[in-house]
């Protein structure tokens, strides 16, 4: 399956996060690793040790950043100092290309620290696609917009989260970050079959995907990363190879962090999938 300019970079194969828990592990022992991801907001500093220790990260491995605070669904005017210092950072890493969250988290100036889920209308996809454009103008970088998980909807939405997604990044003629376990979060806490969501995307634009652990409560699921996908998730991840072709995979792991050889083996169950591709056909519509 060929690859297309959204997913071009095929050979990225499958990484982890790098996280402050396995900093000695991988500069001492130097595993194999395919990609390292890292959270742009935490080295969008003058100095210091996360700097120090990311530099020595750039020496031996392929970093891709992944941020938490473009908000690119909010109407505030966009932050230009704050760009400025994000890309002082992807200069630094040569990211080939940026992702960020659908999702809006500022108002007035005042940043909540969360993704927070947006209404599903024109006006939010005109303005959402206005935002990222401008952003990637700036930044000089390609962009690939992650889907988040949501506990909460609006009434005014006029389209589904995947119609929603689709008209965003066409408009905005930017890449998917599918996040397979957050459509799975989200199917359950609303009811809509996952495999709907992932059928009804544009595949070709998909860039990368994030694979990770959630928690069950009693009425809900919560996007926890705090231990290995499930089944479920799994599962749908070999969906989405198929549908999507041979796509780097970043698996996600950022609370009750394990050891780092127990991260990345369960970082590498990817790779099964990625060779199988082709080998069976994409499930039509299954819960």
């Amino acid at each position: 399956m060929p690859a297309n300019r959204f997913n071009g970079n095929t050979n990225l194969g499958v990484g982890i996060g790098l996280r402050i828990p396995h900093y000695d592990h991988i500069l001492s022992k130097k595993p194999t690793v395919d990609w390292f991801e890292i959270i742009s907001e935490n080295y969008m500093v003058d100095g210091g040790r996360p700097l120090a220790i990311l530099d020595q990260i750039l020496e031996q491995y392929k970093v891709i950043q992944h941020g938490v605070s473009l908000y690119f669904g909010s109407t505030d005017k966009l932050n230009f100092d704050h760009l400025r210092r994000l890309k002082a950072v992807l200069k630094r890493t040569k990211t080939p290309f940026l992702s960020d969250h659908l999702c809006w988290g500022s108002v007035d100036g005042t940043y909540t620290h969360d993704l927070l889920p947006m209404p599903y209308t024109m006006e939010a996809v005109k303005n959402t696609a206005r935002r990222i454009r401008a952003v990637r103008d700036f930044l000089e970088v390609p962009i690939c917009v992650e889907n988040v998980s949501s506990y909460a909807e609006f009434h005014d939405s006029t389209m589904t989260e995947w119609e929603f997604l689709s008209a965003v990044v066409e408009a905005a003629d930017c890449g998917i970050l599918l996040d397979v376990n957050n459509i799975y979060v989200s199917s359950k806490n609303h009811d809509f079959n996952p495999y709907d969501y992932l059928n009804n995307v544009p595949h070709h634009r998909v860039g990368q995907i994030h694979i990770a652990g959630h928690s069950k409560f009693e009425k809900y699921l919560l996007d926890t990363h705090d231990h290995a996908p499930l089944d479920p998730v799994w599962k749908m991840y070999g969906h989405a190879i198929q549908l999507c072709g041979p796509t780097s995979t970043l698996l996600e792991w950022d609370a009750s962090i394990p050891s780092f050889e127990e991260v990345h083996a369960e970082a590498l169950k990817a790779t099964k999938f990625l060779n199988a591709i082709n080998v069976a056909k994409p499930i039509e519509a299954a819960a």
